[in-house]
């Protein structure tokens, strides 16, 4: 037990964090207009995918961020074609987004790259971690020190693009013209249409903005916490985004917790392998990994029957004459 640090375990906790937030914030721009947005996972592993290709190419970490950005805010866009201007099933398109792109993404990588659906690593193609001024100073300094330098210090940019994004979307959501807009063609889409509200438009500008965010989530995935693409590499976290919406009751602050709580519980099981516990022994590395899915179900168990979801989610709009 004395191998299990809680400084490490916090340090783990916000460099792992930013996948989770962006995912979760992007599905809530999605769900707060009435769509159901299963596709998060596809857009993260798309995502990733074009961030790792696109960087490794142009050993420039910005220009794999915009790309995976622009794969997102395209799948994005047929799932929105698919659901609000075919009336298509919500979930299949969702799912179909993941099943195909989980299937594109090894077939492409295999054809560029022959390193079984591997991408090569990023060097010079990645994001270099920023240091907050005068922690050096600090650095002896109990507890200070290492606040400033590991825990908030130490991060690269999209950490804390991750974090600010955060109380932007909150104030996007409950405070502006977009905003109210977005939860009223979430809730009560036909009195919005009545009010002058267009809520086609409205849910397609949703889920761009969603999709912006989910790129942000990929290419942070393959840029930063790995530094390169490997198939199926976004492993459940756009369905743990989902999770943390249910806990957060499509709400940002509440959903942003719900994320950190996951990603503590991922790098406390990152932790416990190969560390042996009182009266247990050594865990099974296989038991270790299932902690964030079997917390997952727990929490879905607690909170779904609190939650209150937009009215008119998973809901297709029909115009009325």
């Amino acid at each position: 037990m004395d191998d299990i640090q809680l400084s490490s375990i916090l340090v783990a906790m916000v460099r792992s964090a930013p996948v989770l937030l962006f995912a979760a914030l992007g599905g809530l721009f999605a769900e707060r207009s009435g769509i159901v947005d299963l596709g998060i996972e596809g857009k993260i592993l798309g995502s990733a995918f074009a961030a790792a290709s696109v960087a490794y190419a142009t050993q420039n970490a910005w220009f794999g961020v915009m790309a995976g950005v622009a794969v997102s805010c395209g799948l994005a866009l047929i799932h929105g074609h698919v659901c609000i201007h075919q009336r298509g099933n919500q979930l299949v398109s969702g799912m179909a987004i993941n099943i195909a792109v989980s299937g594109l993404t090894f077939v492409l990588a295999q054809f560029y790259f022959q390193q079984g659906g591997r991408s090569p690593s990023l060097d010079q193609g990645r994001f270099t971690a920023l240091q907050i001024p005068g922690t050096e100073a600090l650095a002896g300094v109990p507890f200070l020190g290492w606040l400033l330098r590991q825990l908030i210090g130490g991060h690269t940019i999209l950490v804390y693009v991750a974090f600010l994004a955060v109380p932007l979307v909150h104030w996007v959501v409950q405070h502006t013209r977009f905003g109210l807009r977005l939860r009223a063609v979430g809730d009560n889409p036909h009195a919005a249409d009545t009010a002058g509200v267009p809520v086609a438009r409205t849910r397609m500008l949703a889920l761009l903005a969603g999709g912006v965010l989910c790129g942000l989530s990929g290419a942070y995935l393959s840029i930063v916490q790995t530094g390169f693409f490997l198939r199926d590499m976004s492993a459940g976290n756009g369905f743990l985004a989902l999770a943390a919406l249910v806990f957060g009751s499509w709400r940002a602050v509440h959903t942003a917790l719900g994320c950190l709580m996951f990603a503590f519980f991922s790098a406390l099981q990152i932790q416990l392998e190969g560390v042996a516990l009182p009266l247990v022994g050594k865990v099974p590395g296989s038991l270790i990994q299932m902690i964030p899915y079997v917390v997952t179900v727990i929490i879905l168990a607690g909170f779904m029957a609190r939650s209150v979801a937009p009215k008119a989610i998973g809901v297709p709009f029909v115009k009325s004459r």
